[in-house]
């Protein structure tokens, strides 16, 4: 199987853990600890793309030193988002997340807005899997 021929709608996670612009802080933090995950995808009320809240932009919140049970997401959140769609191969998706350093990648539709995040650890399990000669 060629990583050419594999797209990301294949791959992607459809369980996605959103929040609006206005979602507080301090629970976009609640939610990443309850779900284990390093980001959280921000949406506008149509669920198209507004950016994205991971665990890097914490560390601003916490030197700035602004008052998490007051300040929303939108304050910190990324807006400069490096998107997939569900039509992209794999292997072009890996190379924009490598040269970036990106662990996660919204997959966005034209029309659905956001639809699925592909991350590194689902490109590795793909790769593993892919590589494994069947019996």
């Amino acid at each position: 199987m060629n990583m050419d021929d594999v797209f990301v709608g294949q791959l992607m996670s459809t369980d996605l853990h959103t929040v609006s612009p206005e979602t507080l802080v301090e629970e976009a933090a609640q939610k990443m600890l309850t779900n284990d995950i390093g980001s959280v995808v921000v949406v506008g009320s149509d669920n198209q793309l507004a950016g994205i809240l991971t665990t890097t932009d914490f560390v601003s919140v916490v030197a700035e030193r602004q008052p998490k049970d007051e300040t929303p997401v939108k304050t910190y959140m990324t807006t400069d988002v490096i998107t997939a769609t569900a039509q992209d191969s794999v292997r072009d998706v890996a190379d924009a997340m490598v040269e970036h350093g990106f662990h996660h990648m919204p997959v966005v539709d034209e029309t659905e807005g956001v639809i699925g995040m592909i991350s590194t650890t689902d490109l590795t399990a793909y790769l593993s899997h892919a590589q494994t000669p069947s019996p």
